[in-house]
């Protein structure tokens, strides 16, 4: 810790609504948002930044960038008072050293937090008042949100991870695991299983009281009336209830499972995201139809979603262990296995190493060999092209990114689905993540293990898909023995609600994994 620490009891707070306390007195701030924005990136990265990359992040070009990231280093300045030397800035680079609640959480990101002390979970847990920087979101200034976003959702799953911990490890103590259960439950509301628990805790605290003072326990509390649990999730009331595991690195996982009936896995696939993707038109049809008849297991791939960001290993290899780690989690014993896009390959290579838990598997819109390993030079060309865009426009209101990226995966978009892909690519995974996702996926080549699949397989694929050529559909089944292929009428990657090729995807689904399920 530097000297410029000294002083400590000046403090940001960011895990809640953003504030600088002295001695625990919250401090007046600058009434620009940006300002207080910029102090806040500064004080949670603890690193130095170059002038220019900050002008980038938090101004417009047509403004005068370097004149406004001068103007708002003078109001830190006033704010951080006598400990103003923990802002180091000279003519190219501005660094900002000062104490953050988020310092203290995120050594619990990649923790084993079986290891953690209960003494140092509850004062992590004490810290949280709520979404990291909730009242400092910044609708244009899209790196920085891309960035706010990506620790709010660590933030969240540590809070949830504290809370289970917290759960099971004091059970024994209902009066204590009480409140944590509940906080739990207010996150998670339609985790039947919790509720159970909750209740179940509830119970035995009156029991308890009862028993000291000798009186009768209430069958509920004499405070307000309460609502009526919610029941377990279905197809027709989607639950968001999402669970964690941890891969073989320690990386964190998120999953959730919805429906009831023989077992789909969805293998993971980049921009998805557990909860989000049920108010979003471009995949809650795909959920609540999987879901209808059976139960869906989904998971957030590495990187995406309400899993770990920011991960260093993004290989394949690391893919396929998630995968099996994400199988043992819920206790899946034998289930349908969906891959989607490049999770086809994964999903081949799971079926291979695992024949006995796979009673079929369904693969659309995949590929044997990624887009650079297809050696097509004008692909690749124009594959580096929007390689290149996204790395500097995600996310971004760029008219003619966002039209190029979703018209590639959704040419039959309307609008509405326009503005959704941009939600989706801001909530789902950083522009670092995404660039590195689509370079990783560029090599993938399972041509060899094709021929070694021994398990049922359905392969479909849209005629005119411009992300993965459908002929890439045809050498996959091909290669499969016995597989069977399905052309769907469609220009569509992504299938979407209400065109035919989707109904007759759900169908051909059905059909198969009812062939497979008896036999």
């Amino acid at each position: 810790m530097s000297d410029s620490r000294h002083i400590g009891a000046l403090e940001l707070r960011v895990l809640g609504d953003f504030q600088v306390t002295r001695d625990g007195r919250p401090l007046d701030l600058p009434p620009s948002r940006k300002t207080r924005a910029l102090l806040a990136y500064l004080a949670v990265t603890a690193r130095q930044h170059q002038r220019e990359r900050l002008c980038e992040i938090f101004w417009d070009i047509p403004d005068d960038p370097r004149g406004a990231l001068r103007w708002s280093l003078s109001k830190i300045r006033q704010v951080l008072g006598a400990d103003e030397t923990a802002l180091v800035a000279d003519r190219n680079a501005v660094a900002l050293t000062i104490e953050t609640d988020y310092a203290r959480l995120a050594p619990l990101v990649k923790a084993d937090l079986s290891s953690h002390s209960t003494g140092e979970l509850e004062a992590v847990l004490a810290s949280i008042r709520g979404g990291f920087l909730a009242d400092l979101s910044l609708e244009r200034c899209f790196d920085y949100e891309a960035w706010r976003q990506a620790i709010a959702s660590e933030v969240e799953i540590v809070e949830l991870g504290i809370l289970r911990e917290l759960v099971e490890r004091l059970a024994d103590e209902p009066r204590r695991a009480l409140p944590f259960a509940q906080r739990l439950r207010r996150l998670v509301p339609d985790d039947a299983r919790l509720a159970a628990e909750t209740d179940a805790l509830e119970d035995r605290v009156r029991s308890a009281a009862a028993q000291a003072t000798g009186r009768a326990p209430q069958a509920a509390s004499s405070g307000p009336p309460q609502a009526p649990p919610k029941p377990a999730a279905s197809a027709q009331d989607p639950g968001r209830a999402v669970q964690f595991c941890r891969a073989l690195d320690g990386t964190r996982l998120a999953y959730a499972s919805t429906g009831s009936g023989p077992a789909i896995l969805r293998a993971a696939h980049w921009m998805s995201h557990l909860t989000f993707d049920w108010d979003s038109p471009i995949w809650r049809h795909w959920m609540r139809e999987l879901s209808r008849h059976n139960r869906l297991v989904r998971y957030d791939e590495r990187c995406n979603g309400l899993s770990q960001r920011h991960v260093i290993d993004i290989s394949f290899e690391t893919m396929l262990s998630d995968l099996e780690c994400v199988v043992a989690a819920p206790g899946l014993d034998r289930f349908t296995l969906l891959g989607l896009s490049q999770s086809c390959a994964v999903s081949i290579a799971y079926a291979i190493r695992h024949p006995e838990r796979v009673s079929g598997m369904v693969l659309y819109g995949g590929y044997v060999k990624g887009w650079r390993a297809r050696g097509d030079a004008g692909e690749i060309a124009t594959r580096e092209a929007v390689a290149t865009l996204m790395r500097e426009n995600w996310g971004k209101p760029n008219p003619m990114f966002r039209q190029a990226f979703c018209s590639m995966f959704i040419p039959g978009a309307t609008h509405e689905h326009f503005a959704w892909m941009d939600e989706l690519m801001l909530r789902t995974v950083s522009p670092d993540d995404a660039w590195r996702l689509q370079n990783a996926f560029s090599t993938i080549d399972v041509s060899d293990l094709l021929e070694k699949v021994r398990v049922p397989t359905l392969v479909l694929h849209a005629r005119d898909d411009n992300v993965a050529p459908v002929e890439s559909g045809r050498t996959m089944a091909a290669g499969i023995p016995g597989a069977r292929f399905i052309e769907l009428d469609s220009q569509n990657h992504i299938l979407l609600e209400g065109e035919p090729a989707f109904e007759e995807f759900v169908d051909h689904v059905r059909a198969f994994i009812a062939e497979t399920e008896g036999a």
